[in-house]
């Protein structure tokens, strides 16, 4: 982690000389001497190994990025600190824990009719907290898809809400956009609660679905691929797989960190089951060592039929992040045989 001089926020950013790792280190320490804390810095003396390794553990996607962790165990704390310090620069909230979802959303809703409603509402339902904005193309594609299956489970009797958190950057596209949605929105005026749900769930980008159980527990933060792959809702409230099928759709979370992807012969259903059969063992062996430790699996599974149009089979693809001179970029494509 470093210091951004211009902001005074910590980023996964390395430095790229001796001189400017120096820099930081002299930057960070008046800055974070208010807490009782340590800042690591990770320097190009730094195995490269341990920096990739904290790179997909955390998943970070982009910089500048601040993840707070607790030290005794390990755990994230608050994966959103660039928020968390623009949201609280004097530190009076630190250690910045995570809050109950019911915590944080509490305070009056909207409706696009002007009508209000209390957080409690949302109480006993199914949650999809949509993170989106009228400005954003993908956003208004999703939302057109989402309509369509909010009235779907709605109508086969579901008890479910969606809560809007815009990220327009005027209360005039808030209001255009909102109206095309049937669900409830937190206030446009309301920065602070808008701030604290983008902090609670790590927001990096949007469109973001996140889908809570009825007690407010996260079912999955994949609900954009969720919606977009069944659109008849008949997987709702789409509790996560040990192994998926690799669609276009959720070809995005290739970005995310490492992927094992088992490619088959995709004119053949019986292939791609008997594929899914053959590595979901591994799969659910690697997802409950790390539920048990209360951490995400560090590796997503993949079943797919084709590359590029051509069948592929009996190949294995692993998706890995890779840092050039140029930085961090998508995942390379390395072939297991």
């Amino acid at each position: 982690m470093v210091v951004d001089p211009g902001t005074q926020s910590c980023s996964a950013r390395l430095p790229r000389s001796p001189s400017a790792f120096l820099e930081h280190r002299r930057i960070i320490k008046p800055n974070c001497s208010r807490f009782k804390h340590h800042i690591h810095v990770l320097s190009d003396t730094d195995s490269k190994i341990n920096m990739l390794k904290l790179w997909n553990k955390y998943r970070v996607s982009n910089i500048p990025s601040l993840i707070f962790i607790d030290a005794s165990t390990g755990k994230v704390v608050c994966r959103n600190g660039l928020l968390v310090i623009r949201d609280d620069p004097e530190g009076l909230e630190f250690p910045w824990g995570p809050k109950p979802f019911s915590e944080v959303v509490a305070g009056p809703l909207l409706r696009n009719n002007g009508q209000t409603l209390d957080s409690t509402a949302l109480e006993g339902s199914h949650v999809g907290v949509y993170f989106s904005a009228h400005w954003c193309p993908p956003c208004r594609s999703l939302t057109r898809v989402l309509v369509e299956s909010y009235r779907k489970i709605k109508e086969a009797g579901q008890k479910f809400e969606i809560l809007f958190v815009s990220a327009d950057r005027s209360e005039d596209s808030f209001k255009q956009y909102f109206s095309e949605m049937p669900w409830v929105a937190v206030p446009y005026a309301d920065e602070a609660r808008r701030s604290r749900l983008n902090r609670l769930y790590g927001i990096q980008g949007i469109p973001t679905l996140i889908v809570l159980d009825s007690k407010g527990e996260v079912i999955t933060r994949q609900g954009r691929v969720e919606v977009l792959n069944d659109v008849e809702c008949r997987e709702f409230p789409w509790h996560p797989k040990p192994v998926l099928e690799l669609t276009d759709s959720n070809a995005v979370q290739l970005n995310e960190g490492p992927c094992l992807v088992l490619f088959v012969d995709s004119e053949d259903d019986g292939e791609s089951e008997a594929a899914k059969q053959l590595i979901q063992p591994i799969a659910e062996k690697i997802i409950a060592k790390y539920k048990a430790k209360d951490e995400e699996a560090p590796l997503l599974f993949f079943v797919a039929g084709e590359v590029s149009g051509k069948r592929a089979w009996g190949c294995v693809l692993l998706c890995l992040p890779a840092r050039t001179e140029l930085g961090w970029v998508p995942p390379l494509l390395r072939w297991v045989n």
